[in-house]
């Protein structure tokens, strides 16, 4: 069975939430692991409304330190604090990140009972790397130390098990040569690997929350499966995007085709919209015809 990633939109709106959208937080789910992007204020309860268990946590990645991105990461700790949590929680998160973990600790009592790590990324690359996927962080330009990151379940190479049988090549240590993509020699006969091997490719799914239309975007989302962006403003407003430091919808469109990714998925929307999010999405779909604006609790697979 293949392994699907799995996100859910715990929070979809801007700086303001409205009645139906909360401040963001994206929960990735991808065998066993669960790890949360971004945790605005009320991103516990979103948990709870989603039936799901924060404590399923191990991962937590901020993009910035703006109130909206992070207003739900004292009360989350806090909760599983109380609820005798003990698996060890990763942090990660741009320059000052470390600072302000420091100073959220100093504004309530928290009783620690799990173990706690917080790592502060400072430049482009890989931030997490296990056997079966890794984490990318790049920076991007919101007027304060911000990062976009990308998840990528990594390809692997499978043994076809019926060419295996037709060759009537045996069972043993061989085959474990084989999976790694190195030719064997059974019997006295060199069997190619790439004759009996098929890959799974890469799947990616990027996540770029608030910056501003810069020259890394492009590059760091290129033929992602899912990229997952916000979209605060319309064209109309595109200068006030520009001096806030966001993207607007028509920008994003461009960005996903230009990056050739497969689909797009709008969120952070401003609650401007509320009433007429067909504004948003219509400006993307002009210009990128797969994609969705996205609501919350709802969930994609990829």
């Amino acid at each position: 069975m293949t392994l699907r990633i799995k996100l859910t939109f715990l929070g979809t709106s801007d700086s303001i939430p409205s009645a139906k959208r909360n401040h963001p937080s994206i929960l990735l789910d991808f065998d066993g692991e669960h790890m949360l992007f971004d945790c605005g204020e009320g991103t516990q309860r979103q948990f709870r409304k989603a039936e799901r268990n924060p404590g399923c946590v191990s991962r937590i990645f901020i993009s910035h330190w703006h109130g909206d991105h992070i207003l739900g990461l004292p009360g989350l700790l806090q909760t599983l604090s109380l609820t005798g949590h003990e698996k060890n929680i990763q942090i990660y998160g741009p320059k000052n990140t470390k600072y302000f973990m420091k100073k959220i600790f100093e504004t309530f009592v928290f009783v620690d009972k799990f173990p706690l790590e917080v790592h502060e990324i400072d430049k482009k690359g890989i931030i997490v790397d296990e056997k079966d996927f890794y984490v990318e962080a790049e920076k991007m330009n919101h007027g304060t130390p911000t990062l976009a990151y990308k998840f990528v379940k990594k390809g692997h190479l499978r043994i076809d098990k019926v060419k295996l049988k037709k060759a009537k090549i045996p069972n043993g240590k061989h085959l474990s040569d084989l999976k790694n993509g190195k030719d064997i020699k059974v019997n006295g006969k060199i069997y190619k690997a790439k004759d009996f091997t098929y890959g799974d490719k890469d799947v990616a799914a990027a996540i770029v929350m608030d910056t501003k239309l810069n020259d890394k975007i492009v590059p760091f989302v290129k033929n992602s499966d899912l990229l997952i962006i916000e979209s605060s403003f319309s064209d109309e407003l595109k200068d006030k995007a520009s001096k806030h430091f966001h993207l607007t919808s028509k920008q994003v469109g461009e960005i996903a085709k230009k990056a050739n990714v497969k689909k797009l998925i709008l969120t952070h929307i401003s609650m401007r919209y509320e009433n007429n999010m067909d504004v948003i999405l219509n400006e993307a779909k002009k210009i990128f015809k797969n994609v969705h604006l996205v609501k919350d609790l709802e969930s994609v697979e990829v």
